[in-house]
């Protein structure tokens, strides 16, 4: 894939938010202490509750109502300043990945061995966009302009999909537009969709028996899904080339001599469009069905996750590419390259070949902007985003947060969440999501604009929700992590 050539140099575009801008920079170390505290936190998803209070707690200081424990999640949450329109909602998260706990450094040293850490950076994102949201605040404090800002506290983004559920009791429904950001390796615009995804637990039944004295009287339950298993191994090749699934199984019996009663695998479905997902759930279903027959067991499934695919907005993309150019990329020093360049070396060869995207470059950081959208032929990734996406105007982009190459959800990627490469990067998003809000704010014709586009794309109708009636966050699926 070509990628648009970089801008080059700094800001080309007058910036609006000043106020803002100068309140971000003026509480630089209050914000990098903030993201830091849920970088050590490192909770997992649904059970992030120290991460979640500390980020709500900052916001009551700062003059936002904080409703806690919203659409069925302890550690979901809405600070909401203003109560005029236009309401712009800035989307944070803050949970962590199981198994790549790690210290700030460029060498491999787990803090808590086989520990959660924020290898995806959440602990950047949603400090990122809490700053955006309070520095806006002063900045329409001091214009004296009226509007309301949303800061959706969101757990889960990882395996079980926290805005799903934000999303279907409508939280996302009484905002003008949606804005967010992820930390990455390059500073652009997403201007791609993603894969929506169901995920499921499949439990198979059984009957136990002595495996060498009695093994015909048993019905083995890890035999169906060994045999689900395959059935869906054969499937593959008669689904889109684009469609993945992927599973894991997580209960295969407690031990060989006794004919497993139970058993269960964990299984995720993705594609790049909502109805392609429904329609391979059944074939996989269906492999269920026929090897819970071939074994005599029975079997029941429990649904983890259902979200849609992103629906872009090419308006908004526009709007966020002007900000990311006026703002300019994030400022590192010569110790946050010479970090990036010794982290590099701990990366697979086929990560070590990736550089700058001009041709002749050979940054190890990337300290421009990209003049054109971040774009890919085909999604690759997944994102409860979508949700939001369906209910709302919504668009999104990257700053560097880590060095390019850093492979996703690696303790390369936690290291540098946890120090002044991540810092830097987490700080000028949250310029540029201020910015745009802004922008948003006093020049209504962009925010019409976003919202015509968006009712087009939609064809007027309400979003609905993927997920069956009745449907809960899966806590139990992750233990409650020890305190740090």
């Amino acid at each position: 894939m070509t990628r648009p050539k970089p801008k080059r140099g700094r800001p080309i575009l007058n910036v609006q938010a000043n106020r803002a801008i100068e309140f971000i920079e003026q509480n630089r170390e209050l914000l990098i202490g903030l993201s830091d505290r849920v970088w050590e936190y490192a909770e997992l998803a649904l059970h992030e509750a120290k991460s979640a209070q500390c980020l709500a707690e900052a916001l009551s200081d700062f003059g936002f109502d904080v409703q806690m424990g919203v659409a069925g999640m302890p550690t979901a949450f809405v600070a909401t300043w203003g109560k005029a329109r236009p309401v712009i909602g800035l989307l944070g998260e803050y949970d962590a990945l199981a198994g790549v706990s790690q210290a700030a450094s460029a060498r491999r040293h787990e803090v808590i061995p086989g520990g959660p850490g924020h290898g995806c950076g959440h602990n950047l994102l949603g400090v990122g966009s809490l700053a955006a949201a309070v520095a806006l605040k002063k900045e329409l404090e001091e214009r004296q302009l009226d509007a309301t800002i949303k800061f959706f506290g969101c757990p889960a983004e990882e395996n079980f999909s926290g805005k799903a559920f934000m999303a279907r009791d409508g939280l996302f429904e009484t905002c003008d537009a949606c804005l967010t950001w992820h930390p990455g390796s390059h500073n652009a615009v997403r201007a791609n969709s993603s894969l929506a995804v169901t995920a499921m637990n499949i439990r198979f039944a059984g009957r136990t028996a002595h495996a060498a004295a009695d093994p015909y009287n048993g019905r083995s339950a890890l035999d169906a899904v060994q045999i689900m298993n395959m059935g869906v191994e054969f499937l593959r090749e008669h689904v889109p080339p684009s469609a993945r699934v992927h599973y894991v199984i997580t209960n295969g019996g407690l031990q060989p001599n006794v004919v497993p009663a139970s058993a269960s695998v964990w299984y995720m479905i993705r594609s790049p469009e909502r109805h392609e997902v429904d329609a391979l759930y059944q074939r996989v279903i269906e492999c269920a069905e026929g090897a819970a027959q071939m074994t005599a067991t029975t079997f029941d499934v429990e649904m983890v996750e259902a979200i849609a695919n992103i629906l872009r907005n090419p308006t908004l993309e526009k709007l966020l590419q002007q900000c990311l150019e006026a703002v300019g990329p994030p400022r590192f020093s010569a110790e946050h390259v010479a970090f990036a360049r010794e982290i590099r070396q701990s990366f697979p060869d086929s990560r070590k070949d990736e550089t700058d995207p001009r041709p002749t470059a050979q940054q190890v950081l990337h300290q421009e902007v990209l003049a054109g959208r971040l774009t890919q032929e085909q999604p690759r990734g997944s994102t409860d985003v979508g949700d939001v996406s369906w209910c709302s105007p919504t668009s999104q982009f990257s700053t560097a947060c880590t060095a390019i190459g850093t492979p996703g959800h690696s303790w390369q990627y936690t290291a540098q969440a946890g120090m002044g490469i991540g810092h830097e990067g987490m700080l000028c998003a949250a310029k540029v999501l201020a910015e745009a809000a802004l922008q948003l704010i006093t020049t209504p014709a962009v925010l019409e604009a976003a919202r015509d586009e968006f009712s087009h794309l939609t064809g007027g109708k309400r979003y609905e929700s993927s997920m069956p009636p009745g449907m809960k966050p899966a806590f139990h699926l992750f233990e409650k992590p020890s305190s740090r």
